[in-house]
């Protein structure tokens, strides 16, 4: 799964997906959006379980790609 994140003219930063559909999460920093969005789409994996195979299955190690728009 890849985020995107943004940061607002607020200068909050937003995360999206384009891989779980409904995931959007804002904090305060990169930090706080990256850990609100990791909470976020677990619960939406978990309520999407069975239908999501390949995201449900993690090994010991995995990339985490981060985009951020500058």
């Amino acid at each position: 799964m890849t985020i995107h994140i943004e940061k607002l003219p607020e200068g909050m930063y937003l995360a999206t997906s384009d891989t779980i559909q409904g995931l959007v999460a804002q904090g305060r920093t990169i930090s706080e959006t990256i850990d609100i969005a990791k909470d976020i789409a677990k619960k939406l994996i978990e309520a999407q379980e069975g239908q999501i195979p390949a995201l449900l299955s993690f090994n010991d190690t995995f990339d985490y790609p981060l985009v951020i728009g500058l």
